[in-house]
């Protein structure tokens, strides 16, 4: 795979973050919301599998999969602190 496949797979994994969460706003349920909130989650996780694969094909600096990396990190654990909070209203 070159890299600016891994290019697109990281823009349509880390907009399909968002893209659930957006979705999941709008359901009439917490269980609901929550659920989409999981699927978010695991975009992120998506992404962050192919910023691991695009750093060891030497596709990006280590600067910025670390950066990258950083920011992931910090989405996910906004997503599952929200995804408690709607599980607690339950």
């Amino acid at each position: 795979m070159n890299c600016s496949e891994f290019t697109s797979k990281i823009k349509r994994s880390s907009s399909s973050i968002a893209t659930n969460i957006a979705e999941g706003t709008s359901r009439n349920t917490n269980k609901d919301k929550a659920h989409f909130l999981t699927i978010s989650y695991s975009s992120a996780m998506e992404t962050l599998n192919h910023l691991i694969i695009s750093k060891d094909l030497n596709y990006m600096s280590e600067i910025e999969y670390v950066e990258s990396r950083e920011k992931i990190e910090k989405i996910c654990n906004q997503i599952n602190s929200l995804k408690k909070y709607y599980l607690s209203k339950e």
